[in-house]
C-alpha cells in the first residue's frame, strides 16, 4: 500500500504536475493540500479520474484538502467526512475499512495563532478519540510547525511561528496517542529532510528549507512500513510530496483493508452532495 501527500498549492496551477505524479507513482491513497478550489473549479482530469473514489473540499483561492482514494483498495466509495474541527475546509477524512485516513491543513498561524493552536488541540483529542477505539489512524498534510531543530535549516533556525514551542509541544501531545512520525522513523539523524522551502534565493536548490508535512501513523502500520520518502525534485509547489510504502504480508490491518470491503464503505459519501466522485 502506497500512502502519498502533498501540499500543491493551486490545484490548478499544479494540474500538469500533479498528473504526471500520479501516472509515475500510482499511489493507492493521495492527501492534497492547498487546493485552493472547489470542486467544480478543479481540472477534469483530475476531478474525473477513473481509477479513484476522490473527495475535494475547498473553494476558490485559499486553504481546501482533497482525498484520493484507489478503486482497487476500495471497491466501493468509502465515507468522506469532516471531523467537528474542520475549519476553513482544512480536514477531510475517509474510513478505508479498519484505517481512518486524514488530508490535513494546519493554519499557518502567522495571522491568527491562536485559531492554529486550537486546530492543533483538536488534532489531539482526535487522535486521543482514535486510540481509545482502537482506531488505526493515518494523518497526512501539511502541519505548518517543524517539530524540532533538526527539521529546520540551521540558517533558516529562529522564533518565529511554525517553531514555537508550544507549537511543537502540540505536535508531541498528537503523537503520544500511539502514532509514529513515519517520515523520521526511517531517517532518525537526517537533519536536511525538508519539505518546504521559501520561493527566493533559490532555497530549495540550496536545500534550505523546512520539513512541515509529516505522515502520522499508528504504531501497529509502522511496523509494516518499508519507507517514507520526501520527493524534493517533483513539480512547481514550494512543498515536496512525501510518500510510504507499507508491506500487507507484515500488517493484518492493511490485509484486511485490501480484501474485505466493510458495510461503510458501500455507501456513498452524504456530506456535500456532489464533491464525491
Amino acid at each position: 500500500m502506497k500512502i502519498a501527500t502533498w501540499n500543491v498549492n493551486g490545484i490548478r496551477a499544479r494540474e500538469a504536475d500533479v498528473l504526471a505524479w500520479l501516472e509515475r507513482e500510482t499511489p493507492d491513497v493521495v492527501c492534497l493540500q492547498e487546493t485552493k478550489a472547489p470542486r467544480e473549479s478543479v481540472p477534469a482530469p483530475l476531478r474525473e479520474r477513473e481509477a479513484y473514489w476522490s473527495y475535494w473540499h475547498g473553494f476558490k483561492g485559499y486553504s481546501g484538502v482533497a482525498l484520493l482514494v484507489h478503486k482497487s483498495l476500495s471497491p466501493a466509495p468509502p465515507d468522506f467526512l469532516h471531523p467537528p474541527f474542520d475549519h476553513e475546509n482544512r480536514i477531510v477524512t475517509a474510513r478505508i475499512q479498519d484505517i481512518t485516513v486524514a488530508s490535513i491543513y494546519v493554519p499557518n498561524g502567522g495571522k491568527d495563532f491562536a485559531a492554529k493552536l486550537r486546530f492543533l488541540v483538536a488534532m489531539q483529542a482526535f487522535a486521543a478519540d482514535a486510540k481509545k477505539h482502537g482506531q488505526a489512524l493515518i494523518l497526512c498534510g501539511d502541519f505548518n510547525v517543524a517539530h524540532d531543530e533538526r527539521d529546520v535549516h540551521p540558517k533558516e533556525r529562529k522564533r518565529v511561528t511554525g517553531q514555537l514551542p508550544e507549537e511543537r509541544e502540540l505536535l508531541d501531545a498528537i503523537l503520544a496517542h500511539d502514532l509514529v512520525d513515519l517520515g523520521r522513523q526511517m531517517a532518525p539523524h537526517d537533519d536536511q529532510m525538508f519539505t518546504w522551502w521559501a520561493p527566493w534565493r533559490q532555497m530549495r536548490e540550496r536545500n534550505i528549507g523546512w520539513r512541515l508535512d509529516y505522515i502520522y501513523v499508528t504504531r501497529a502500520l509502522a511496523q509494516a512500513a518499508t519507507s517514507c520518502v520526501v520527493e524534493p525534485k517533483t513539480g512547481t509547489s514550494d512543498h515536496a510530496p512525501v510518500v510510504a510504502i507499507f508491506d500487507p504480508a507484515k500488517s493484518t490491518i492493511i490485509r484486511h483493508a485490501e480484501t474485505t470491503p466493510s458495510a461503510a464503505s458501500r455507501k456513498t459519501a452524504t456530506l456535500q452532495q456532489g464533491e464525491l466522485i
